[in-house]
């Protein structure tokens, strides 16, 4: 599965942005300037119990970073339009004491959402894929997989991490269900 369009990454350090130029949708790094609309994105309050909100998932990236350990959160964005957000993390920090065993020396994708009122339109598609692709840069190194958690209650969520391949492992990170995808 590819989309087409033409993707570049500039990696020169780990604070450098992610640059990504796509046609119908991009990430852009979150900054001083685009923080506070991603702030302003929401999902249906139907979903609000399985994604937390932006907020809070800035407060946990700054708390990782801080512990020593990787977060990456970029809003996704339609032209200048900001659509969703997006974070992926790294193996884990010195506060994350309940970590799944996956977590060491993996990437994950931490955090997805897709703003209601864009929602529907193979975003969440496409931005799983940039995010993707992002991680197969190795931007903390080499790792074998990447994993993420989700409600077992989210069909929607768990259809399309399938289809990219994240099969389920039957373990748990607290009460949502892991999936694993071969890097």
């Amino acid at each position: 599965m590819s989309l087409s369009v033409e993707i570049i990454f500039d990696f020169s350090s780990r604070e450098s942005g992610f640059a990504e130029v796509n046609k119908m949708i991009h990430l852009e790094k979150i900054n001083g300037e685009n923080i506070w609309d991603i702030l302003k994105l929401n999902v249906s309050d139907i979903q609000k119990s399985f994604v937390a909100s932006n907020d809070i998932s800035m407060i946990e990236a700054y708390i990782a970073i801080t512990s020593n350990g990787y977060a990456f959160p970029f809003g996704i964005f339609e032209g200048n339009n900001p659509v969703g957000f997006v974070m992926i993390g790294y193996d884990k920090d010195d506060y994350w004491k309940d970590a799944p065993a996956i977590a060491d020396g993996n990437y994950n994708l931490w955090r997805l959402m897709i703003d209601k009122n864009h929602q529907n339109r193979g975003y969440g598609k496409q931005a799983l894929e940039l995010a993707l692709s992002f991680i197969r840069t190795f931007p903390c190194g080499k790792a074998d997989y990447c994993w993420l958690s989700y409600e077992p209650e989210n069909v929607v969520a768990k259809a399309l991490y399938a289809s990219f391949g994240f099969i389920e492992t039957g373990e748990k990170d607290g009460e949502e269900q892991i999936a694993v995808l071969k890097l």
